[in-house]
Formats: structure tokens, C-alpha cells, sequence
């Protein structure tokens, strides 16, 4: 009997420490971390900034890794399937995680319940900017000008169902505007066309927007946000020309649903700890993104409370991804 006890406790003993151990030794290979948009959009370029430092720290690579198409739910569902050791990581967005569920009549994951989250890791200025050969300086002028001109003003977006369909959506919806929609398989492409003038506005982050507004390539008129940027604070919101208008945009590092909360908790640590650092912020700051830091039970609540906000806008523009 006494052998019997002293295995059981010695049995505890190990199954009590194995967390520790396992926490201890993470990383011990290479991560890959996934990106469900093309190359040289802004969850890329935040993606590749995080894993540079990662890397650094923890001794071990850290590889970006583009999945790209259905909005986001291509890689998104990589993610998900993949065995929830750490690592495989997702940096995923609020569209991805939020209103995919109701774009699509069927889905490869959901959401909120496949997913650890891990970090918020930035709300991202959205901009409402414009190709610099449509006649208007500002909100209004544009919506006079668009009604000018109905179904000749053409938007682009990241495709179908993104963040930059939804917000132009929104935008029609609220003003009367009558446009035309123009999908693209990420945002870099987006960007770049609507600097070509084949389309004439992009609503989108400013990772991506606004190094060609410094250049005057793109005219930038307002952010989508309920109050005026911190990093923007001479330029108006939407809300002050179309009032009730609001879309915001975070972007967060997810693993597979039922990691180890440790490696979780040391994953968010290290994110937290690269997110403030000076040169990050100022590199995030120069291209209107605002970094966040904050737990892995803060990010989840964000995630259920948005999943539901966007869901039902969604569901209320009647907004369909291209299946």
C-alpha cells in the first residue's frame, strides 16, 4: 500500500511540474505564422514586424507565411485545424473573426470557439481616402460629387465581405451614394489601383494608405473610427460629415482552439513586450496604428463582443462574399 502511495504522489508531483517544463522549453522550433491576406497588407506588415522581434528573443525562427483568399478564411482555417502546440500562429483581423460568419452560408471554422486569442495587437487607423483626380478636399464634397456621378465611382477592397467592402457599405448605406464595387484578393492590389485611378476611393488601413497620401498619390479625407486618431488628430472622422457613422478595425495574434494557457500567457508576454517598445511604436505610429496590449481574456471578450456587433451589420447591409 505505502509503494502505491508514494507512486501516486510522486506521479502527481511530475504531472504538476510537466506544465512548467513544457512552458520552460517553448520554443524549441520553428513557428510559423500565418497571414490570411497577400503579402504587403497591413496584417502582413504587422505580421513580419512582430516576428522579426519574436524571433530575436526567443532564439528560434519565426516564419510569415501567406495564405490568402476567401476572405481570410483560407488561412484563418489552416490555423484552426492545425495541433494546437504554439506553433502555428494566425494574425488574424475583426473581419476574419467577426463577420465571416455571417458573410458565408457555410464556414470552415468559427470564429470565436476554434481559436485561442492571444493578443490584440492594434487598432489600425482606418482611412477613407481617394484617388487625387476626383474633384473633392473633403467628405462632403464627395458625397456631392458621387451623387453627380451615381454608378460611375468605382471602390475598391480587399474582397468581398472585408473590412473595406463593409465600411464603403456602411458609407452607401448612410449617405444614398450609388457605387460601384470592385473586389480584389487582398489589400496591397486594392491600394495600388486606386492610386492607378482604375478605382476611385478605398476606405482602408493606413499601414497601407497612407505612405501614398505623404506622396500625393492618394487624397486622404477622413477615418471611420467614432473619434479622431491620436496619430491623426488634424483629420476628421466620417462621423463628422455623416453622423452615426463608425467602423473600427483591430488586427490580434490567435492559435488553435485548446493550447496551453502557458504558452498562451508567454506567447501574449512576449507580444505585449515587443508592442511597447519605442522603435515598434514610433514604426507603427508613422503609419497610423495605434498598438494595443492586452490579456488573452481582455482580447476574447473584444472577440465576442465585435463578433456579435459585426455580425448583425453584416446581416443588416445584406452583405454577401463571393462564394
Amino acid at each position: 500500500m505505502k509503494s502505491i502511495q508514494r507512486f501516486l504522489r510522486a506521479a502527481a508531483v511530475a504531472l504538476a511540474v510537466l506544465p512548467g517544463l513544457s512552458l520552460a522549453a517553448y520554443p524549441e522550433k520553428t513557428i510559423t505564422m500565418i497571414v490570411p491576406w497577400a503579402a504587403g497588407g497591413s496584417t502582413d506588415i504587422l505580421a513580419r514586424l512582430v516576428a522579426q522581434h519574436m524571433s530575436q528573443s526567443f532564439g528560434q525562427s519565426v516564419v510569415v507565411e501567406n495564405r490568402s483568399g476567401a476572405s481570410g478564411n483560407i488561412g484563418s482555417a489552416f490555423v484552426a485545424r492545425a495541433k494546437p502546440d504554439g506553433y502555428t500562429l494566425l494574425i488574424g483581423s475583426m473581419s476574419t473573426h467577426t463577420m465571416n460568419q455571417a458573410l458565408y452560408a457555410t464556414m470552415p471554422f468559427d470564429g470565436v470557439k476554434d481559436f485561442s486569442p492571444i493578443a490584440e495587437l492594434a487598432l489600425v487607423t482606418n482611412t477613407m481616402v481617394i484617388n487625387p483626380e476626383v474633384p473633392a478636399k473633403n467628405v462632403a464634397e464627395f458625397i456631392a460629387y458621387a451623387k453627380a456621378h451615381p454608378g460611375m465611382v468605382a471602390y475598391a477592397s480587399a474582397g468581398a465581405g472585408s473590412t473595406n467592402h463593409l465600411s464603403a457599405a456602411l458609407f452607401q448605406k448612410a449617405t444614398g451614394v450609388q457605387m460601384v464595387h470592385v473586389p480584389y484578393r487582398g489589400g496591397a492590389p486594392a491600394v495600388l489601383d486606386t492610386v492607378a485611378g482604375r478605382t476611385q476611393l478605398l476606405f482602408s488601413a493606413g499601414t497601407q494608405t497612407l505612405p501614398h497620401v505623404k506622396t500625393g498619390k492618394l487624397r486622404l479625407l477622413a477615418v471611420t473610427e467614432d473619434k479622431r486618431s491620436p496619430l491623426l488628430p488634424d483629420v476628421p472622422t466620417v462621423a463628422e460629415t455623416v453622423p452615426g457613422y463608425e467602423l473600427a478595425v483591430w488586427y490580434g495574434a490567435f492559435g488553435p482552439a485548446g493550447m496551453d494557457p502557458a504558452v498562451v500567457q508567454k506567447l501574449n508576454t512576449e507580444i505585449n513586450r515587443i508592442l511597447a517598445l519605442p522603435e515598434v511604436q514610433k514604426q507603427m505610429g508613422d503609419i497610423g496604428v495605434q498598438v494595443m496590449q492586452t490579456t488573452p481574456a481582455e482580447f476574447q471578450k473584444t472577440l465576442a463582443r465585435d463578433a456579435d456587433k459585426y455580425g448583425k451589420l453584416v446581416r443588416e447591409l445584406g452583405i454577401k462574399a463571393d462564394e
